[in-house]
């Protein structure tokens, strides 16, 4: 009998490792077809399997596997990311597998297209304006009002996205998008928003169920970079159901409802109001979160959903997790860093990870792959968990040496400069 086979088309930083364990863990052998497998460390590194091709080349993928089929019973098909999930969903009707709508993502992952469905089925959104040059993005800026919103429309990561207070800004942000230094992944189009004030809140889902809703706090404007993930977010009962009408309606007027999706609010004046509609798993810590909280492992959920098998998606406990995002306040040199594993040896630290090693250029970019590392906690209160947190943050610390500036290469070389240390709590 053949080995069944997971195909999962690229991976991530924070969850590919989970998600070929969990593939493993259910009796299926994880191959992951990747343009450069070299990207995820942890493929070479545990010794899994890694499939060199064209990722965006739909009929390289159905060669690929084709051929792969002539030795493994394929059982499922997935993504862990929306850039290619609606490549997924044909290579799924390809083969006659599980999937989602490939129309269905496309749309949503056109940020003009889903805000474009949302207002027709009365979602609450952000007012917004398309724009394709920097004339069309000051007079939708106008017509807004600042403060306003600019992003990619296709993007993920928070990548692109910028809060513009004033015209300058406007003008600033709109010259970095189109003026060639901002890397599209499709034709340029910048997405201008109301800026919508409030706390930040993002619905689970698989399926049609809402799982829970965390929360995230993120660092000063005018980037998006999360600092601090609660799971399940301190909400009374009428705001979590709320939130998860609201839920339910995006899916149906998007015409999603199949495997995982995230949705992101701000809580205005006015209430819930839909930032984002995410057609796959929340990246980052959001799963390990939602497992440490209520004992359901996402991702495990979603590829039972691949190979047709039953999910379970009850919860098992009712804890608090928590996740602090390690970020540097400064470009340069990584010295070292440290107390990792002191930290992780905490009574209620559930996970510590860093992403980098010593001698790493550390420059940030106002999006995810600012953060260096993550820690987790989780215990049966906030206060306690939050406790438990911030001890082992504070046993985290990193050196970064600044990049000399120009002109500055003879003094940096006649005297060096002095490293420069940050508490992990930054």
């Amino acid at each position: 009998m053949a080995t069944r086979a997971l195909i999962l088309v690229e991976g991530t930083r924070a969850n590919g490792l989970p998600y070929v364990k969990a593939a493993q863990h259910l009796g299926l052998h994880p191959i992951t077809l990747s343009a450069d497998p070299a990207q995820y460390d942890y493929l070479a590194a545990e010794g899994f399997e890694a499939v060199r091709v064209d990722t965006n080349n739909l009929d390289a993928l159905i060669d690929e596997c084709s051929r792969l089929r002539a030795t493994y019973d394929i059982a499922g098909i997935t993504s862990l990311g929306d850039s290619f999930y609606a490549t997924v969903g044909k290579l799924c009707r390809q083969f006659d597998l599980p999937g989602p709508n490939p129309a269905s993502i496309q749309r949503c992952c056109d940020k003009f297209v889903q805000r474009q469905l949302l207002a027709e089925a009365g979602v609450p959104i952000p007012a917004y304006r398309l724009a394709s040059n920097s004339a069309e993005v000051e007079s939708s800026a106008a017509e807004i009002g600042l403060p306003v919103i600019l992003k990619p429309a296709v993007g993920t990561g928070s990548s692109g996205v910028r809060l513009c207070r004033n015209a300058d800004e406007v003008a600033e942000h709109t010259t970095y998008l189109l003026g060639g230094k901002y890397i599209w992944r499709s034709s340029p189009r910048i997405l201008v928003e109301e800026f919508a004030q409030g706390p930040y809140y993002c619905a689970e889902i698989m399926g049609n169920e809402v799982i829970g809703i965390g929360a995230t706090d993120f660092g000063p404007p005018p980037h998006f970079v999360g600092r601090e993930s609660i799971f399940p977010a301190p909400l009374t009962d009428d705001e979590n159901e709320r939130i998860a009408d609201v839920s339910l309606n995006c899916l149906r007027a998007l015409s999603l409802g199949w495997g995982p999706a995230c949705i992101e609010f701000r809580w205005t004046k006015l209430g819930p109001v839909v930032i984002e509609v995410n057609p796959r798993l929340a990246g980052g810590t959001n799963p390990r979160r939602v497992q440490l909280a209520y004992g359901v492992d996402l991702i495990t959920e979603h590829i039972k959903l691949v190979i047709s098998e039953k999910c379970d998606l009850r919860r098992k406990h009712s804890r608090t997790a928590v996740a602090r995002l390690l970020v540097p306040d400064r470009d340069g040199i990584l010295d070292w860093i440290d107390g990792d594993s002191r930290a992780a040896a905490i009574s209620g630290i559930a996970e510590v990870k860093l992403y980098v090693k010593p001698k790493t250029p550390i420059v940030r970019n106002g999006d995810y792959r600012d953060c260096i590392g993550h820690v987790i906690a989780a215990s049966d209160s906030q206060a306690q968990t939050e406790a438990i947190l911030q001890h082992a943050v504070d046993l985290i610390n990193w050196s970064i040496t600044p990049f000399p500036t120009p002109g500055d290469e003879l003094s940096a070389a006649l005297t060096p400069a002095p490293a420069q240390v940050a508490p992990g709590k930054r």
